[in-house]
C-alpha cells in the first residue's frame, strides 16, 4: 500500500501521467471514493496521457465508454454505480483484456473483477487536495506501486 498526497489538479494530472507510463497492456485500475472525489478527473488525465484524442467524460448513464488510445489499445471506462446488486455476467469481462480498463465504484461488481489489479481509493480533502491510497494485487501491479514516489 502506498499513500500519495495530492495538492492540486495539476498534481492529479501528473500522478495520472506517471501511472500511464507504468501500466502494462492489458491493465485494470479500480477507483473508489465519494462523489466528487476525483475519479473521473483522474481518468480523464490518465486517458490523455495514454493518447486518447477525444473528450473523456463520465459513463454514469451509459455504464461503459470506450476510447482508442495512442498505441491502438482501448481505454474502457466503467461506472459501476448503477450495477449494485446485479450478479449475472455483466458483459464487461472482455474489456479486461483489450487495453486499460478503469472501473469507478468497483465494490458494486467485486464478484466480476479479476484479482490482479491496481486499486486506488481517493479521499477528499480541502479544495483540490486529495489522498490517493494505492493497493496492488499481482506482481505487475506491485512493481508499479514500488515505482511511485
Amino acid at each position: 500500500m502506498k499513500e500519495i498526497q495530492i495538492h492540486s489538479l495539476k498534481e492529479t494530472k501528473e500522478f495520472a501521467e506517471k501511472i500511464a507510463e507504468l501500466l502494462p497492456r492489458p491493465a485494470l485500475i479500480t477507483l473508489s471514493g465519494d462523489l466528487g472525489a476525483g475519479k473521473t478527473t483522474f481518468t480523464k488525465s490518465l486517458g490523455k496521457a495514454l493518447g486518447v484524442k477525444g473528450t473523456i467524460n463520465s459513463p454514469t448513464f451509459t455504464i461503459l465508454k470506450s476510447y482508442e488510445m495512442g498505441d491502438g489499445w482501448m481505454l474502457h471506462h466503467v461506472d459501476a454505480y448503477r450495477l449494485e446488486g446485479i450478479v449475472q455476467e455483466l458483459g464487461i469481462e472482455e474489456c479486461f483484456d483489450e487495453g486499460v480498463c478503469v472501473i469507478e465504484w468497483p465494490d458494486y461488481i467485486a464478484h466480476a473483477l479479476p484479482k490482479e489489479r491496481l486499486d486506488i481509493q481517493i479521499q477528499n480533502g480541502v479544495d483540490e487536495q486529495r489522498v490517493f491510497i494505492i493497493n496492488a494485487t499481482g506482481k505487475v501491479y506491485e512493481q508499479i506501486v514500488e515505482e511511485l514516489k
